[in-house]
């Protein structure tokens, strides 16, 4: 009779707190179903419909994904350069943050100051941040080049020049590398034990041996974290490319959000773009499958195998 009261009494408590959790969760509950999985519906939906905005959706099956793989002119090249500003990107990036980060980890006399420094330029960001590197990336009177010209370098016209645009995307891409990304290496980096360096000095090993060797290893899973968030927010550039150039010169700077902004908005075809979106959804899938894949080989758990 105890027993059967206890479990009944259990049961109860449990069902409470499920009614307790369910009721702080839908805040976020119908805020996604609202604001995104409604959305997502609708936009695999459109992405079969031949929908301009201004009529009702015509049904037309996979018409639209037909046009964009095989006959589309320009979604080879956003793709290429949404790549090429991903791969460029996102090592320079990681190394960046983490050589950073390692800097900053010394306990000498007003470092302190430096980490508040290094952070400092992340908080400009989004329009501000391109305007800024508008005026800094200008072939004649910007500051880049005026460094460059102190040093006896000719600089290059940057985001005027074909070859040179993308590079200048992944350059200003770079600016927020003493942001989130260093504070969280840095916080990874201080719980590292030390009594691991210490015997790597007793063995002989240098700084870069410890770095290698020791640094690396433990902070695998929060650089694997990193390279995945980091791929993912360099395939959705965006802002950058539409304030500073529009997609050119040449369609060097077309990447692919840009050109899905271009065909929902500017030529309102919002089927066609709907299609574009889930072609991303699935190229990001893809690249994060083959990321955990390959992080099995080299990410390193504590207390376990780098799987």
């Amino acid at each position: 009779m105890i027993a059967t009261f206890k479990e009944t009494l259990r049961s109860r408590m449990k069902r409470r707190e499920m009614i307790l959790a369910y009721i702080f969760l839908s805040p976020w509950l119908l805020g996604f179903l609202a604001f995104g999985l409604y959305p997502m519906i609708m936009s695999a939906y459109y992405s079969l419909c031949h929908y301009d905005v201004l009529r009702v959706p015509q049904f037309i099956g996979l018409e639209n994904y037909q046009v964009l793989l095989f006959e589309d002119p320009y979604f080879l090249q956003s793709i290429w350069n949404t790549l090429y500003y991903t791969v460029l990107r996102t090592p320079l990036s990681i190394l960046g943050s983490l050589l950073l980060a390692v800097l900053v980890n010394n306990e000498l006399r007003g470092m302190r100051f430096f980490r508040t420094a290094f952070f400092v330029p992340s908080i400009v960001t989004g329009v501000a941040l391109s305007v800024l590197w508008l005026w800094m990336l200008n072939p004649h009177y910007g500051l880049v080049n005026i460094a460059l010209a102190a040093f006896g370098i000719p600089g290059p016209l940057w985001l005027q020049s074909t070859e040179w645009s993308k590079p200048a995307m992944v350059l200003m891409g770079l600016w927020s590398i003493g942001g989130g990304r260093m504070l969280v290496f840095l916080a990874a980096l201080q719980s590292i034990p030390n009594n691991l360096y210490e015997s790597a000095e007793i063995d002989g090993g240098g700084w870069w041996q410890k770095f290698y060797h020791i640094t690396v290893p433990m902070m695998s899973p929060v650089i694997f974290l990193w390279t995945i968030l980091d791929v993912i927010f360099s395939l959705q550039v965006f802002t950058e490319a539409y304030v500073m150039t529009k997609g050119g010169p040449l369609n060097s700077t077309l990447f692919y959000n840009l050109y899905i902004y271009f065909k929902a908005f500017d030529d309102f075809a919002m089927g066609y773009a709907s299609a574009m979106a889930w072609i991303l959804l699935l190229i990001t899938l893809l690249i994060t499958i083959i990321q955990f894949k390959l992080g099995k080989r080299w990410v390193y758990y504590e207390g376990g195998d780098s799987n």
